[in-house]
């Protein structure tokens, strides 16, 4: 992979991450870096079940379909991760 295949994939993983973030509803206490982690992943995930399910992913344009999935994918996952940290907040009067 080019350096420049690299810094593609990271600013789509903060774009696929954020729509993920803002999809799910109430707010989410989980750093930036973690939001770009699971849309990075979300990303690659996303291509790989598109391909599968038949969708097409290399064309001229926005793979309107592909977007979705891998959005969905994202939203999963930052309410996944919110929620595991859950249990670590502390309580304030």
């Amino acid at each position: 992979m080019t350096v420049t295949g690299i810094i593609t994939a990271l600013i789509v993983g903060l774009i696929i991450g954020a729509l993920g973030r803002l999809v799910v509803p109430g707010r989410q206490s989980i750093p930036i870096w973690l939001t770009m982690l699971i849309g990075v992943g979300a990303a690659l995930l996303g291509t790989v079940i598109a391909r599968a399910a038949g969708i097409a992913t290399s064309t001229a344009g926005i793979d309107w379909a592909e977007l979705l999935v891998q959005v969905v994918l994202a939203a999963i996952g930052v309410a996944l991760v919110s929620g595991m940290g859950g249990g670590r907040r502390r309580v304030t009067r």
